[in-house]
């Protein structure tokens, strides 16, 4: 167990991340294909909307002082990578699921058309149809929120916290990278400043990556458009 440098950071962000995207993907896909095709009762369809809405203007102190508060302080998880990644999943879950409804309602009234004329029962033509029709617009989403969440700073210092050495487990304190920027970019250590604007240039690439992978899984959706 060996600390300083920012590999412990990087692997901690990645793990924080990994956490956030394992919650917020499934949740968030599920609740926008409910929204999109099978919620028949309008005020409940207006109404999640609208805390899709609320959640999506959330500060993100407020999740993390609302996961802190749930999770951390009464001792459900503690300080852990757990806890920042349902707090970074808060933050997740309204792009994804505003991206998996947008998807799904761009999907043509005459795919969906074709499908029932041989047959096909709603939960078929969802499945089956719509679906693999309308994922790269999902990834799309599943990415952008990814790319959101990668330089978030405020909720961890209220659920991951820190560490100077490598992930230990999902139950302890966690390094990240924006966490690491955050303690030493107004450092008055050179080491430490230098160490700031590592991390900072480590964040901004894969940053980059996610955003280069978000182009590729749009231009997928936009080449299936045409077909």
């Amino acid at each position: 167990m060996t600390g300083g440098g920012i590999a412990n950071a990087i692997l901690g962000t990645l793990l924080v991340v990994g956490i956030a995207t394992f919650i917020a993907t499934p949740i968030g896909m599920l609740t926008g294909i409910y929204l999109s095709e099978f919620c028949q009762h309008q005020v409940l369809r207006r109404g999640m909307k609208i805390l899709v809405n609320v959640l999506s203007g959330l500060p993100s102190i407020l999740a993390g002082v609302f996961v802190y508060g749930l999770l951390v302080i009464n001792g459900v998880f503690g300080f852990s990578a757990i806890a920042g990644g349902i707090a970074l999943s808060v933050l997740m879950l309204p792009l994804i699921i505003r991206t998996t409804e947008n998807a799904l309602d761009a999907v043509s009234s005459e795919v969906r058309l074709a499908a029932v004329s041989i047959g096909a029962n709603r939960f078929q033509v969802v499945k089956g149809v719509v679906l693999p029709v309308a994922l790269p617009g999902i990834i799309t989403g599943i990415l952008l929120a990814v790319a959101r969440s990668s330089g978030e700073t405020a909720p961890l210092l209220f659920t991951a916290l820190n560490s100077s050495f490598f992930p230990q487990g999902l139950l302890e304190p966690t390094p990240t990278l924006s966490v690491l920027i955050y303690n030493f970019a107004t450092s008055p250590f050179p080491e430490q400043q230098s160490l700031a604007a590592a991390a900072s240039l480590t964040l901004i690439f894969l940053v980059f990556i996610t955003s280069l992978l978000t182009r590729i899984t749009h231009g997928m959706r936009s080449e299936d458009s045409k077909i």
